[in-house]
């Protein structure tokens, strides 16, 4: 059994097509959706997103966070920022990273300190990302 998973961004379409099950981070923990799941909302963290192709192939997304929404014969991504894990840039994550845990450091407001906080959160995610590429590469 399959349902049809669109991966959309504020930018563009990532992916569209049929999926035998996908797997991605909400608000409350790991979400793990397979044809004829229930219907639900729910936002999403910023994290991978691990989908399973029909005959098995496995295929990981980034998203910096969004909602999600699974229908009856249809799933719906909308992502703030979504991008092919093997696009996200991993220099550029830990350079951001770096970046975020020094404006922690040097707070002069709660404000930046919570921009801080959310940067490096987002850098992080998108490490993670790249290392279930990684994994699921067997590199």
């Amino acid at each position: 059994m399959t349902v049809h998973l669109d991966i959309v961004s504020a930018e563009q379409a990532i992916f569209s097509g049929i999926v035998e099950r996908l797997i991605a981070t909400g608000d409350m923990g790991q979400l793990g959706i397979e044809p004829g799941h229930a219907p639900l909302l729910t936002s999403l963290k910023p994290g991978p997103v691990k989908i399973t192709l029909p005959g098995g192939e496995v295929e990981v997304f980034y998203v910096s966070g969004g909602m999600l929404e699974v229908q009856p014969h249809v799933v719906t991504i909308l992502a703030d920022t979504a991008a092919r894990a093997e696009d996200v840039d991993e220099a550029a994550a830990q350079e951001a990273a770096k970046q975020a845990r020094d404006a922690m450091e040097d707070q002069t407001s709660e404000i930046e300190y919570s921009k801080a906080a959310a940067e490096l959160a987002e850098a992080v995610a998108q490490l993670r990302t790249l290392q279930a590429i990684r994994k699921k590469a067997g590199k």
